[in-house]
């Protein structure tokens, strides 16, 4: 292993994109960060602009690269994690995107996929580990080939693009060559068949998403080509790409059954990896809520998990402190979150774009409840965090539940995974404890580098590597059983009144 070595990582998430260079002893350095922007014109849309996503890509990638020139490190090929099952549709001419890019959380097309789950819900959750859910990269594609000039245009040209960012990202890394999409990235779009990585066809069909459109399905540490020299100025081998949260897992060191991760980001994901089971569709997440997902393939086999999720956490920080102008900034919220004991009575539910975990409804918004004259701003930081934490509580419990596994500890990595606070949290109200890693923050650049320089490029295994990641801190439970499941039956109780009077059909 020769330290002067490295990957370059890249880490397109939903608030910011990121590039940064993974040495071979695992230490993430040469880190260049910019912000993203979301949109919200109206409830339940959310969009990007997948320009500027690409933009602001490539300015970090490059300066990242000079960095790494700078401190004499070699790099040796490219990994790209990215935000799940947002999509982007452009013109392969011009390169220029023709609509807004469909963001993750967005969900106006809820209703429509409604009507089409009684069908089809039993059938996807078989092959595809997950219901009809309230979002489809492929049916907004399909309404806008209907509905946008720009698009139908391209379409008939044979020169319209189609993929959620990976797809967006290695099309334009690569000079404008390659249309593909890893299976992590294709599984959280839902329309991937777990056992067999393909397209479910009769579902894209049902969807009028024509399959000529569909990117070529690749494996998350696969050979993607090189880098155009005229893009990054070096011609790089391209050897993984995969979703953010799955980057993370490797990371943090998750690769076995029974190993748990908490991913902090714009929103929370929450994954207990399961194995390479040949029938991930026997797994009980019909019930619990959670999905099965492609937590990685490699060499021809596929790893599983089941994964459930908040949409909005770490956003919630951003909504109160940019939005609401309650607090300064992100860092004087958590701080003056942990000032109080507890929050006094309050209670806030993070539906900031639905809900999710303990349970679905597209149609929920948040609620900051139990507000009296003794309320301060530290009693309402205090819940906004122990709203996050709640919602990590219900989703962990949910995936262990529906995995059949004991968990010994939840790996916390992400932005909020710096928080005492909230990984003190988490550790009450789940019963287990929560681990926080060296560089936590930079756990899905760190795995994705390992999924790409594993192959005997810098590691001989993935094993290899993980063992370079290392543990910096272990917050255990503070409090018994009993306590736990009275906070916890409170807040639920206070979620399912909301979920009963609080939010009129269409969230309005």
């Amino acid at each position: 292993m020769n330290a002067r070595e490295a990957i370059l990582a890249i880490d397109a998430g939903t608030s910011s994109t990121r590039a940064a260079v993974v040495t071979a002893n695992g230490l993430v350095t040469c880190l260049h960060r910019r912000p993203l922007p979301t949109h919200s014109p109206r409830s339940g849309v959310v969009e990007q602009n997948a320009a500027l996503i690409w933009q602001q890509t490539l300015t970090v990638c490059r300066a990242a690269l000079h960095q790494a020139r700078q401190k004499g490190l070699r790099i040796r090929a490219i990994g790209l994690c990215n935000q799940r099952a947002s999509a982007v549709l452009w013109d392969t001419a011009s390169g220029r995107p023709l609509a807004p890019a469909l963001a993750w959380q967005d969900s106006r097309h809820a209703a429509d996929l409604s009507a089409l789950a009684p069908h089809w819900d039993p059938r996807l959750r078989h092959r595809l580990g997950r219901p009809v859910g309230s979002r489809s990269p492929y049916l907004w594609a399909a309404r806008l080939l209907r509905s946008h000039p720009a698009v139908a245009r391209a379409w008939e040209r044979g020169q319209l693009g189609f993929g959620s960012i990976d797809t967006w990202l290695l099309w334009q890394l690569s000079g404008r060559r390659l249309l593909a999409t890893s299976a992590t990235n294709a599984t959280a779009c839902n329309a991937y068949v777990l056992a067999h990585h393909a397209y479910a066809l009769d579902w894209l069909d049902a969807l009028d998403f024509p399959p000529a459109l569909l990117p070529a399905l690749y494996q998350d540490a696969d050979d993607y080509g090189s880098s155009d020299a005229k893009v990054l100025g070096a011609v790089l081998p391209i050897r993984a790409c995969a979703g953010d949260q799955l980057a993370a897992a490797i990371g943090q060191g998750c690769l076995e059954a029974g190993q748990a991760l908490c991913q902090h980001g714009t929103g929370s994901f929450i994954d207990v990896l399961v194995g390479p089971r040949a029938a991930p569709a026997a797994l009980d997440g019909e019930r619990s809520g959670s999905v099965v997902v492609t937590a990685r393939r490699q060499n021809d086999v596929s790893h599983f998990a089941l994964e459930s999720y908040s949409a909005t956490t770490g956003a919630v920080l951003a909504w109160a402190c940019q939005r609401q102008r309650w607090f300064p900034d992100a860092r004087r919220l958590l701080a003056l979150a942990g000032s109080v004991e507890s929050a006094g009575g309050v209670s806030f539910v993070p539906a900031l774009a639905g809900l999710q975990a303990p349970q679905r409804s597209s149609t929920a918004r948040a609620a900051l409840q139990g507000l009296s004259l003794a309320t301060g701003r530290a009693e309402v930081a205090h819940a906004l965090v122990e709203g996050i934490a709640q919602v990590v509580a219900a989703c962990v419990s949910a995936n262990a539940e529906a995995a059949g596994l004991p968990l010994s500890q939840v790996m916390t990595g992400g932005t909020l995974a710096t928080s005492d606070l909230l990984l003190q949290m988490q550790a009450d109200l789940t019963g287990v404890p929560a681990c926080r890693t060296h560089q936590a923050a930079h756990a899905s650049l760190r795995g994705i580098a390992y999924l790409a320089g594993s192959h005997g490029l810098l590691w001989d295994d993935l094993s290899h590597a993980c063992a370079r990641t290392r543990l910096q801190a272990v917050f255990k439970p503070r409090i018994d059983s009993g306590e736990r499941a009275r906070r916890r039956a409170l807040w639920q109780a206070r979620l399912c009144a909301e979920l009963e009077h609080g939010w009129p059909e269409g969230g309005r």
